[in-house]
Formats: structure tokens, sequence, C-alpha cells
């Protein structure tokens, strides 16, 4: 069997998908490389893996692009785009490999990618998840991200986004791992559930790496595996009404889901200034309208049936996890405040 699946979710991508399975081709000439270094110096295990593209009904040619080119790639096409959670749960179902790592298509991942982030989980055993450093496409010595931060404010952002990649050479712990470069160890997603459907896009990511400090597990961030990411290929651009009302409407659930009654209490005041600011910023980019239409329809998914299955229930076993996620959220509104 192999160690690790690496799920990409496509919808319309293909003219990305070329360069993204064209380096994980590298990879795997890479690995070969570095297996035969690794049997002479019996040191690292290099890990196997398979590539799956899970296809969400793209009508751009995808499925006939890669099964021509890269037949090698395991391929599940969907009748229809189903979302991101629900596509990336199909790749992880059908594979049964110990890890697995999630990719964008807009994504080129660069040489000891794959290696990188294996034994950077396997050699953490609290690990749920491990975040690749991802650069920005057309100036790839800046950072696109370094895992990613949630604060009291109820903002999520990307570390180091836009800074000199350099400056984060280092591994360290993040609050969640970015969905679109990280690797997952599936024992966790066993006991804690696969990637929450209702998000459809946006913000699933930091969901369930919440939902894996909750029940006391940790995520980190690896340099020493680099992907370029060209970012936003699927939704059209960084700010656009699918993707603003996506992200409001889940930035609302996944607070409803994960705090219990009582935290969200607590920070209520911080929450209100937040969505405020948040509000206010949209309107300048016009989607004011957007913004509020995803708030509504992120109250309507924590009260909706299905939204209420989904939350985590409290338990007292875990109540020292929720005061270390309630420090994390303090400690990332200063970093954001300091910048750093």
């Amino acid at each position: 069997m192999k160690e690790i699946a690496i799920v990409i979710p496509n919808y319309n991508g293909r003219g990305f998908l070329g360069e993204c399975l064209q380096s994980l081709e590298g990879q795997n000439r890479e690995n070969k490389t570095q297996e035969a270094k690794s049997r002479e110096a019996q040191t690292q295990v290099v890990p196997r893996y398979e590539v799956i593209v899970v296809d969400n009904g793209s009508e751009d040619g995808s499925v006939d692009f890669i099964e021509q080119e890269f037949p090698q790639v395991r391929v599940i096409p969907l009748p229809e785009n189903t979302g991101f959670c629900h596509a990336v749960n199909v790749g992880i179902e059908a594979s049964a490999s110990p890890y697995v790592i999630l990719l964008n298509n807009d994504t080129k991942v660069k040489e000891g990618f794959v290696p990188a982030l294996y034994h950077a989980i396997e050699s953490r055993p609290d690990a749920f998840s491990v975040s690749a450093r991802m650069l920005l496409w057309d100036r790839p010595e800046l950072l696109d991200g370094a895992g990613d931060r949630y604060c009291v404010l109820g903002w999520a952002y990307a570390r180091g986004k836009g800074r000199p990649a350099a400056a984060f050479d280092k591994a360290a712990e993040v609050f969640s791992a970015c969905g679109g470069a990280a690797i997952y160890r599936r024992s966790v997603l066993e006991e804690i559930g696969l990637f929450d459907e209702l998000h459809f896009a946006y913000m699933e990511d930091l969901d369930i790496g919440y939902r894996a400090r909750v029940f006391g597990y940790r995520n980190y961030y690896e340099p020493g595996a680099e992907v370029i990411h060209y970012g936003s290929a699927s939704s059209g651009s960084r700010y656009n009404e699918f993707k603003t009302i996506h992200a409001a409407a889940n930035n609302v659930y996944v607070i409803g889901k994960n705090m219990p009654p009582l935290q969200w209490i607590w920070n209520l005041p911080f929450l209100v200034a937040g969505f405020l600011v948040k509000f206010l910023f949209f309107c300048k980019k016009g989607m004011g309208g957007s913004y509020l239409k995803g708030l509504k329809a992120g109250f309507g998914k924590i009260f909706s049936e299905e939204g209420r299955e989904h939350r985590i229930p409290f338990r007292w076993a875990h109540l020292r996890n929720y005061f270390a996620i309630q420090g994390q959220l303090y400690a990332n509104t200063l970093r954001f405040l300091k910048k750093s």
C-alpha cells in the first residue's frame, strides 16, 4: 500500500493541470533517485504515493486531457460541481493510505515537496496536518501563505502573505493548514470526520483544523515543502460575489459549529467588531450587499437540521483544548495587529 494519496479537486482547470501534474511527475523521478540513495545510506524512507484527480463536472475537457496526457493519474469524474469539500471527500474515501495530501489544481510543486510533508507529519505524533510553504506564482520570492491563523475578531488569514519567503524558513505550529497544499493524517480524519460539505468551498480547511484542535491535535507548517500557487483560479479573482458570499457564510458557520455557547458569548464584542470592519471593507469594494447575504446564509447553516448535526458537542474532556484555542485567538489577534 502506498503511504500517501494526493487528492486534487478540479473544476474547469485544464489550463493549470498540465503544470501541476507534470511537477508531481518530477517528484516521482526525484523520489526514485532518493530511494536509491536511501537504500545505500539506510536512512529515510521515501514515501510512495498515488495521484487522484476528482473532477467536479468540468466542461473544458479536463478529464479527457488527464486521461490522454497523464494515464498514470487516477481520475474520478463527478456529473456536476458538488463543491471543494465533497470532491476532496470523494478522493479521500477512494484511497486507503495513512496520509492524504490535498493539492489545488492551480499549483506547481517544487522538488522535495512530498517527502518534506511526509517526514514532517511522521515525526510529530500529535499532528493532524502540516501545511506547505505556498509561494506567489508571479513573484515566487514572496509568500502566498505559511499556514493559516485565526483570531478573536473572527478573521482567518494566511500567515506571512505577501512577505519574503526567506523570513519563514523555520517549521512552526499554526492554527490550521491551508487545504491548497497540505498533508493530513487519515486516522484523525476517521476520528473527527471528513470535510464538512455544508461549506461547499472556502474556510473548510480552517473548520477541520479547528475541529482537530478541539480534539487535542495540532497543525504545523513545513518550509521544506514548497509549492507555487496561482490563486483563485476556479472562482476567477481574489474578490468576487461567489467567494464573498460563501466565505462570509462559512465564517459565521465555523464559529457556530465549533465554539461552545459560552465561548462565543465571551467573544461576542470582538466578533461584532470584526464583522463590522469586514462589512465596511466590502462596502468599499461595492460588495457590501453580497457580504450581508453571506452572513445571513451562515446563520441559516448554523440553525439548519444538517448544521445542527455537524455541530461539535461540548465535552468536559476537551475543556483544556478550548482554553488553548482561546489563547491562540488572542495571540493571533496581536500577531495580526503587529503584522508579525
